[in-house]
């Protein structure tokens, strides 16, 4: 008979009159892996919190391990031992390894600690998935992959029998993404279950046994056995579909040989001898293969290493230039609407803040942004105009980051990561607006660790590994791309679709 881990019966959950999580079902049993596809994000938060930290139900009733831990009554005081791995990282910076995953867990009781000690009781642990990481490394030291490996183990010697495991998908490249879910299978095996929340039908498909589907705070379908399958899950993305297929068949309808964009013998700490071309209006995805390398490009083409020694040099149209203070050339970090936002300033003036190259005193020139205003009503709405910043929906957000640059006019665009943490409905929208850029003939060059939804997009594929070891796809070649690569289904092995 199944022990059941983790059942969630009718659970409502509100905030300040809020209600984000509406009549819940979810059950886990020991030993599983569960699949949560978000069709929107609403809701996500709070069910992490009330998985963590047992705040009062407004209705229904929660279980761990078979004993009721929270329900609309009272909350339990019960520890559930539920462990949330994801982005943000949990362990403790300025401490070890060995640190955070035996002193610093719940019920490490030892007054004297005996570090060669616990050395010897953590090593069985790392030779048992056969990861080689040394247990007096600081933890900031440590790349995305050994981060989610230390937080994995943390959860495993506590004990915790519920590991929800959130987007890591985004962190790690395709096989060190593969490395850990061998690590997850490994550790069901044991007894050990999880809740694996990914946007990427292709990720669920590849590790869960059995998934839910989740929009607006509610389960809307579970899915197991034969329903398990690609075009069941495709169901919800029909209209995204459509519009990556789309985008390849027009592709051919804009095709240029203009060179906008060269990088020579580009250099880091970890990239040497780096050349890249970018035509107009071509879209271009590089993978990182190594944490280092990721860094050395962000650094780059953000303009961080160009007064250093011999980093290389970056033409645009032919000519010689400094990305940074170079208005032709633009750069979307990583989640936009968090790190390339003021919101102490107005939205006229965050989207006219790149302007400034083009329209001499924008910040006073009231009929330069009278004449702004209406042109993009249509587009942007009529009523953000006069909203604060943080009344914007995510939206809206996306809408000014990238209307910004497009009023910007820059010859080629780097983006960084552009799907992390985006939910279905978010991700259509962030690729529509890619997508705009490249049919006004803008370049987008986008930085990745792994591939995400870049490949829909993608003209060409540029793959870059330890040693500076490069490997070039053309979109012929696509069909040819590791079998786990996102998007890669749709095309055979001629880069053509089916």
């Amino acid at each position: 008979m199944k022990k059941e881990i983790l059942r969630m019966e009718r659970v409502t959950y509100k905030e300040e009159e809020t209600t984000y999580l509406k009549d819940f079902e979810l059950n886990v049993f020991s030993g599983e892996i569960v699949g949560l596809l978000p069709v929107n994000a609403y809701g996500l938060p709070q069910l992490l919190s009330v998985l963590r930290e047992n705040p009062l139900l407004y209705a229904g009733y929660m279980y761990y391990k078979e004993r009721l831990v929270n329900s609309w009554q009272a909350g339990k005081n019960y520890d559930k031992r539920i462990a949330v791995i994801s982005d943000q990282t949990s362990l403790v910076e300025g401490q070890s390894v060995l640190t955070n995953i035996f002193i610093l867990r719940q019920g490490f009781r030892q007054e004297l600690i005996r570090k060669k000690l616990l050395k010897s009781q953590l090593q069985p642990f790392l030779d048992e998935i056969e990861v080689e990481i040394e247990a007096d490394t600081l933890v900031e030291k440590l790349s995305s992959f050994e981060r989610l490996v230390v937080e994995l183990l943390r959860a495993v010697v506590a004990d915790y029998r519920l590991i929800v495991m959130r987007e890591i998908g985004t962190l790690v490249n395709e096989g060190e993404l593969e490395k850990i879910h061998a690590f997850m299978k490994h550790y069901a095996k044991q007894g050990f279950s999880f809740l694996y929340i990914s946007p990427h039908f292709e990720e669920i498909l590849q590790i869960c046994g059995r998934a839910v589907v989740m929009s607006n705070g509610k389960v809307i379908k579970a899915l197991a056995g034969e329903q398990m399958q690609a075009q069941t899950l495709n169901f919800y993305s029909e209209e995204y579909n459509a519009k990556v297929r789309h985008h390849i068949e027009s592709l051919k309808e804009r095709q240029s040989n203009k060179i906008v964009f060269e990088g020579r013998h580009l250099c880091g700490d970890v990239i040497f001898n780096f050349n890249l071309k970018v035509a107009q209006g071509e879209c271009v995805v590089i993978q990182s293969l190594e944490e280092g390398i990721f860094r050395d490009l962000y650094l780059l083409f953000q303009g961080e290493k160009q007064d250093e020694i011999h980093p290389g040099t970056c033409y645009l149209e032919g000519r010689a230039t400094k990305i940074c203070g170079d208005r032709g050339i633009a750069f979307i970090r990583e989640e936009p609407t968090e790190t390339m936002l003021f919101y102490d300033m107005s939205y006229m003036d965050n989207l006219c803040i790149a302007m400034d190259h083009r329209v001499k005193n924008i910040w006073g020139n009231r009929k330069m942004k009278r004449c702004i205003r209406a042109d993009f009503e249509e587009i942007l709405g009529e009523n953000v105009f006069d909203k604060r910043m943080q009344e914007l929906t995510e939206m809206e957000k996306y809408d000014l980051v990238y209307t910004r640059i497009m009023l910007q006019k820059p010859k080629i665009v780097f983006c960084v990561q552009p799907f992390k943490g985006a939910d279905l409905r978010h991700r259509i929208h962030i690729w529509e607006l890619q997508e705009k850029l490249l049919r006004k003939g803008i370049a987008v060059v986008i930085l990745a660790v792994n591939m995400a939804d870049a490949l829909s997009l993608a003209d060409r594929l540029v793959r870059i590994d330890k040693g500076t070891v490069v490997t070039e796809y053309q979109r012929k070649d696509f069909g040819m791309l590791p079998r786990n690569i996102p998007w890669k289904a749709l095309y055979d092995e001629n880069g053509r679709i089916p």
